[in-house]
């Protein structure tokens, strides 16, 4: 069960500013109050569609992200789409595992997300369900491999070994594995504001 209070003064004491709500709605209204006429750029997030925290920062904002077929329309191509989310003020992205000691994991196949985290936005925000914490770095790892990855692999429809059962990564060598690179932040990275929003929810895998 999530220590919330450790999980919130861990992440305070290394930098990341933190806001935790008990619902997804409150996330999104704290998050469309905060941005406005600004360009955001989304990473693969499950968690931001199942909370339709996209459409709701359209109202007032430019979004780039890859999942939306009229954008990819509008700008010739997912990898188009990626490059401007790459570049835009604000980035929003989720995490596959988030440890009560402290650190954030996310794995990626074609590094547009773990590369936008890392840099060059004003602000990146990860919002996180209660489903993704774990008590500890090395078990953040195993979720985002055993259990994030074969999920999105298989959601994706993905010619690997996880794909077929979502059961757990096979450490394979498949043109389609999305396990290709992690990223572990142990602090936000230098010149860059970086906000976990933690909601009392399940989202995504």
């Amino acid at each position: 069960m999530m220590d919330k209070n450790k999980l919130i003064n861990t992440l305070q004491t290394k930098g990341f500013h933190v806001e935790y709500f008990d619902t997804s709605k409150e996330a999104v209204k704290y998050m469309t109050d905060s941005l406005s006429g600004k360009t955001i750029g989304i990473g693969g997030a499950q968690t931001v569609k199942q909370m339709e925290l996209d459409k709701a920062l359209m109202q007032n904002n430019t979004v780039y992200w890859h999942w939306l077929p009229e954008l990819i329309e509008k700008y010739g191509g997912s990898k188009e789409v990626n490059k401007l989310a790459g570049s835009a003020e604000i980035y929003i992205s989720s995490a596959n595992a988030i440890a009560e000691t402290g650190e954030i994991v996310n794995i990626d196949g074609t590094g547009n997300r773990i590369s936008s985290i890392a840099y060059g936005h004003e602000k990146v925000y990860f919002i996180i369900g209660i489903n993704k914490v774990t008590e500890n770095l090395n078990e953040a790892i195993w979720r985002a491999r055993n259990i994030a990855a074969p999920k999105n692999a298989k959601r994706l429809n993905q010619k690997t070994p996880c794909a077929k059962n979502a059961d757990k990564c096979y450490d394979c060598n498949s043109p389609d594995r999305i396990c290709n690179g992690f990223l572990i932040l142990e602090r936000p990275m230098s010149g860059v504001e970086m906000t976990v929003i933690i909601v009392n929810e399940e989202l995504g895998a």
